[in-house]
């Protein structure tokens, strides 16, 4: 017999506050560093970060009050299962646009740096755009459909295909774009000095975090095809996972390069960055251009 519904809620909030106690202390730690950075470094991530905290937070809060309503006010009257049933509520449906502007944001974040290493191409930014924007108006378009959902109405009976795409479409954003800028990096690296290892801890840090995000909206897709009540806690602890990935690749890129020594090279910057800089201590420096001892101009 599978997982009930009121079941599957108290193992996604137990999961979710789990998540998002990793996410809270990445998050201060990503700040700590991201402070001591400057230009694009911290007057956009910070921001970023702050917003995905903010979002993560905001989707906790309303799962608590939803389980406190489910379980405590409203238990003995319609019961659990009655309660979170009720697509149509003010508190779904408030959970469920947090839930899709938390990837939006960060995707949004994933294209830009792809459209960045890709040296600034439209064939990269234009299709990646069209494709958020696609997402972004499938994923608030269904917020719409479960607003009109009636008694007795289930997601598999309100705009399934819609959400299906949804999750497909955001796996394929993390896959694309993960593999586009490890491929850039990978490329720019052997065309200039034949040899990618000393790059290797930042394309695993890229491919390990793409394959993390992917793989938790991948197990939400196959729950949800699969008719299962598991889709629930796969779905809860997507927003503290978002902003797990943003932070793990800030932190892991800053402790793999940012601390090393000022190299005899310069780097070009993951964000984008132009102009010189101190690259020993840029945070997420990825391709290296040989032009001579004392040449570090990005």
């Amino acid at each position: 017999m599978g997982i009930t519904l009121p079941e599957a809620e108290l193992v996604s909030l137990f999961l979710e506050t789990l998540f998002y106690g990793v996410f809270f202390t990445l998050y201060w730690l990503t700040l700590v560093v991201l402070l001591k950075k400057c230009g694009i470094q911290r007057n956009l991530f910070i921001p970023v970060a702050t917003l995905l905290l903010c979002i993560a937070t905001a989707h906790l809060i309303i799962d608590l009050v939803r389980a406190l309503g489910a379980f405590i006010f409203s238990g003995r009257t319609i019961g659990a299962d009655a309660y979170y049933s009720n697509l149509a509520s003010p508190l779904e449906l408030a959970k469920t646009a947090l839930y899709i502007t938390q990837p939006t944001v960060a995707d949004t974040v994933l294209v830009w740096r792809c459209y960045v290493l890709n040296n600034r191409s439209l064939l990269v930014g234009i299709p990646g755009c069209i494709v958020l924007l696609t997402n972004g108006t499938i994923g608030y378009y269904v917020v719409w459909c479960l607003s009109r959902a009636g008694a007795g109405s289930t997601v598999y009976t309100i705009a399934p295909g819609f959400i299906t795409t949804f999750y497909a479409l955001t796996m394929l954003i993390s896959v694309i774009c993960t593999s586009l800028i490890s491929w850039r990096i990978y490329h720019s690296r052997r065309s200039i000095s034949g040899d990618p290892v000393p790059l290797l801890p930042i394309l695993i840090v890229v491919i390990e975090s793409g394959a993390l995000y992917a793989t938790s909206v991948l197990a939400l897709l196959l729950a949800f095809l699969m008719g299962s009540n598991g889709q629930y806690p796969a779905m809860d602890i997507a927003p503290p996972i978002v902003g797990i990935v943003f932070c793990l690749i800030i932190l892991q890129v800053h402790f793999h390069v940012g601390n090393n020594p000022r190299p005899s090279k310069s780097f070009t910057n993951f964000f984008g960055e132009r102009g010189g800089q101190t690259v020993g201590y840029g945070m997420e420096l990825m391709i290296a251009h040989h032009r001579g001892d004392g040449d570090h101009s990005v």
